[in-house]
């Protein structure tokens, strides 16, 4: 009976979790298609002279279709020879049907690659990954840059990427797989640096066709239009002088950068040839390690990097390489493992001047950010081997033991743990630059029109008089007219908004990683809130609204007859005044003080800033007092978020007992919510790959215990290895506090 109910039970938890599985699976896929539908919708909606511009090289009044002299002759083709007398059937397929047809097939190759990358997955991968990876993958090729700009162009850079990825990932014949790989070759000349990969990794006879393959394309081409193919392989040497300008942003090559650094002429050629040979060399050894080691898909991504670098043009398009080595890991702790796929999914995603700032010490590095990651993935990063003991089994995060909370039965409590690790300082600048850039998008689109922002401003201050609140006329005015009071608060609204915030989050990171999360959540929940009062209840401030006379302190006269408001409209939304972020924000930093900070002095100059901040905006004409209480509404509300999915704040063993010390009859490694006498999985060295590109299964792992002792638990490091770095042993409570 007893074996019988453990089977009942056992296959109910199975069929529980396989529900929940195939639900998860269905709701990525609806996720995929969505994005999909949304990507189409756009470029079919635009007017025809406006969609797939590049597509009108082919198919329009002077496209390859109707063009009787040389393709280049418009100066818009910039594509192969071979590209040219292939691709026509395709692009006379899209001139019947005003690109439907190449739109929808440009769908479907889409999803065929992202189909493929997810079944070459590495390593040990669980049969929950497999089935989520396809849906994942196909919408973050959806929602990145290349794949948007070969929508909205009718580029054909998807082609040469998925027939790769047939040739190296998914035929086995070596005939086939060099017969594509060199067709992605002629229509792509960097693809052929793939036929030294193939070589490298025991292919030979797929690399010599390959090779082949291109050469024969090529001859067929010169044969058959000589003139188009000494323009491009003899007077644009290779397509290096078609198209949009060398020097350009969208040309993400070294040769472009070095263009724009300044360099040019024979100086410029020879250090380009110096650095391609150098990454050619690094990037293809390292590919061709990783491939031996079981890693193909990041083999093959890795050599698409050296491609996009040493092309002389490696247009937006083109830069699919870069997404697909996000598949690497490195790392050899899970908490770090995320770093590298977000910091690429970012750039992938995003254009450089939402990552870092518009300073000119960042600029070079801003305009050139996809190349710097292709550079780092092809030449620096270090991806972990397959015989790494923490390639399948990284050190574990450390958590703090749940704390009891009345909220403890929410259902989104169990997957909202506190670390009490510090994050990784790259991802966490990421974050903040990436959400603030967001927020202040969002903030200057959320405009409701100057009538309704100023029918609100009535609304508020009528409900302000009606409790007898409505002191910023008095206030305003009592301001202007003394000097050094105007000069102060004014000097204080435009100082202090970021200053202090960014102190504080950099303080507890640096001293306090725990309450660093807490802080940050609260405030990052609070913003979002904000957001959506923006959005949706736009209010004029007090000193945009006529006939009221209130003094703008800070910005001077406005012209209130003209709705733009001069060039100020253009750099934010002045309606985004409901809640008032400046206070929140600076209420924000002052409860952070309050609690955390461990002299009552400090506490004190903590609430000092929300309530010079509430004078300023008030004084300076910039709020109304309602939305003072706005902003305190949003960020209490940003603390009540928090603590509704993490629990309440825990007390750390440094702040209950002293430095390092852990409460009164708690062992040490309990106070830290580290599990005691617990056995530990530690993997042995997985076996090595076999030839590219098989060997995608790990190795078995063996099996210790912790010791229950004053030692550390952690994983045992086989012999002749070397240790984790001292980030990757568990910290101490004192580190902790």
């Amino acid at each position: 009976m007893a074996n019988a109910d453990h089977s009942v039970h056992g296959g109910a938890a199975a069929g529980t979790a396989g529900g929940g599985l195939g639900r998860a699976r269905a709701v990525l896929w609806l996720v995929a298609a969505v994005l999909a539908v949304r990507q189409a919708a756009a470029v079919l909606r635009q007017p025809p002279g406006e969609r797939l511009t590049d597509l009108e090289t082919w198919i329009g009044d002077d496209g390859v279709l109707h063009v009787t002299g040389s393709l280049y002759d418009t100066g818009q083709f910039t594509g192969t020879p071979f590209a040219g007398l292939v691709l026509k059937p395709l692009a006379r397929s899209a001139e019947e049907s005003l690109g439907i047809v190449w739109t929808l097939g440009t769908l479907l190759l889409v999803v065929a690659l992202g189909l493929v990358a997810a079944r070459a997955l590495p390593g040990q991968v669980s049969r929950r990954t497999r089935l989520l990876a396809a849906p994942v993958a196909v919408s973050l090729l959806m929602l990145s840059l290349p794949v948007r700009n070969s929508f909205s162009l009718g580029q054909t850079s998807i082609i040469p990427v998925l027939l790769v990825l047939l040739g190296t990932l998914a035929v086995r014949s070596e005939r086939g797989s060099g017969l594509l790989v060199g067709i992605g070759a002629a229509l792509q000349p960097a693809v052929l640096l793939f036929a030294p990969l193939l070589w490298l990794t025991g292919r030979r006879k797929a690399a010599v066709t390959s090779a082949g393959t291109f050469a024969a394309g090529t001859v067929l081409t010169w044969a058959v239009m000589p003139g188009d193919s000494w323009a491009y392989w003899v007077h644009h040497v290779a397509g290096a002088g078609l198209g949009a300008r060398a020097d350009s942003l969208a040309n993400q090559s070294v040769h472009g950068a070095l263009l724009r650094f300044g360099l040019e002429g024979p100086l410029e050629v020879g250090l380009v040839l110096v650095l391609a040979a150098a990454v050619v060399f690094l990037g293809l050894r390292r590919a061709a390690r990783y491939a031996q080691d079981g890693q193909s898909l990041l083999a093959v991504a890795l050599t698409g990097c050296v491609a996009v670098a040493v092309s002389p043009t490696a247009w937006q398009h083109q830069l699919l390489w870069v997404l697909l080595a996000l598949v690497g890991r490195v790392g050899t702790r899970a908490r770090d493992r995320l770093v590298w796929p977000a910091v690429v999914i970012l750039v992938m995603t995003l254009p450089g001047k939402m990552m870092l700032p518009n300073m000119k010490a960042l600029v070079p590095l801003r305009d050139n950010v996809p190349l710097i990651a292709a550079l780092a993935a092809a030449c620096a990063v270090p991806f972990l081997a397959r015989t790494s003991p923490y390639f399948d089994k990284p050190v574990p995060t450390e958590y703090a033991r749940p704390v009891p909370s009345r909220w403890g039965r929410v259902p989104l409590v169990p997957f909202w743990k506190r670390l009490l690790s510090r994050p990784n300082l790259l991802l966490e600048l990421l974050a903040i630059r990436v959400g603030y850039s967001a927020y202040s998008h969002i903030r200057l689109v959320a405009t409701g029109g100057r009538e309704t922002a100023e029918e609100h401003a009535r609304q508020i201050h009528s409900i302000e008089r009606a409790l007898g609140i409505d002191i910023e006329h008095w206030v305003n005015h009592a301001v202007a007219n003394t000097k050094w009071a105007e000069s102060f608060f004014n000097f204080y609204y435009t100082s202090f908004h970021f200053v202090i915030p960014l102190t504080i989050l950099g303080v507890l990171y640096a001293r306090r990683p725990a309450d660093y999360r807490w802080a940050r959540s609260s405030l990052g929940f609070a913003t979002v809130l904000a957001l959506v009062g923006f959005w949706f209840y736009p209010l004029a401030p007090p000193r945009l609204m006529p006939d009221l006379g209130f003094i703008d302190t800070v910005h001077g006269p406005q012209d209130l007859t003209n709705p733009d408001y001069g060039a100020l409209t253009a750099l934010t939304n002045q309606y985004a005044a409901m809640p008032s972020l400046h206070f929140g924000w600076s209420l924000w930093c002052g409860v952070v003080v309050v609690v955390l900070a461990p002299k009552l002095w400090m506490r004190l100059l903590g609430l000092l800033h929300p309530l010079f901040t509430i004078c300023a905006i008030v004084a300076t004409a910039n709020h109304w007092v309602l939305d003072a209480l706005g902003g305190a509404t949003v960020v209490g509300a940003g603390f009540g978020l928090t603590y509704l999915l993490a629990g309440r704040r825990q007390l750390l063993p440094r702040q209950a007992g002293g430095p390092g010390e852990a409460p009164a009859g708690v062992p040490a490694e309990a106070a830290a919510g580290v599990p005691v006498g617990v056995p530990v999985e530690v993997p042995a060295p997985a076996k090595r790959g076999g030839p590219f590109p098989e060997g995608e299964d790990g190795g078995p792992a063996a099996t210790g215990t912790a010791s229950t002792g004053p030692a550390r638990p952690g994983p045992t490091v086989p012999a002749g290895r070397e240790a984790p770095d001292g980030d990757g042993v568990r910290q101490g409570a004192g580190d902790r506090a």
